[in-house]
């Protein structure tokens, strides 16, 4: 499993609520991720006050993470105030538990 990890600074806190309710939205009326993004999973972090967001999208295997990654990379957040992305690093998955 392979994580791609987004990271962004600057943005406001009613933009960080209103992105992360627009991408639920999007989710749940698309039934999973966008098109082009085989995600198995992803978590959105935000913090309001320190204005920053970390998005954390799952995939299965190296080639599920390029299409994703070459489908996210061409995508901007919904709406404007989400600061600027500061980074976009993959990591293996070490270790994912759940309750």
């Amino acid at each position: 499993m392979l994580a791609r990890v987004a990271r962004w600074e600057g943005a406001d806190a009613q933009t960080l609520e209103a992105t992360a309710a627009e991408i639920r939205q999007q989710a749940e009326a698309a039934g999973g991720p966008p098109d082009g993004v085989p995600a198995k999973g992803l978590l959105l972090l935000h913090d309001k006050e320190g204005g920053r967001a970390i998005a954390i999208s799952l995939f299965e295997n190296e080639e599920d993470y390029r299409e994703g990654d070459e489908t996210l990379e061409s995508m901007t957040p919904p709406g404007e105030g989400m600061g600027q992305r500061v980074g976009v690093d993959k990591y293996e998955v070490a270790v994912q538990l759940e309750a």
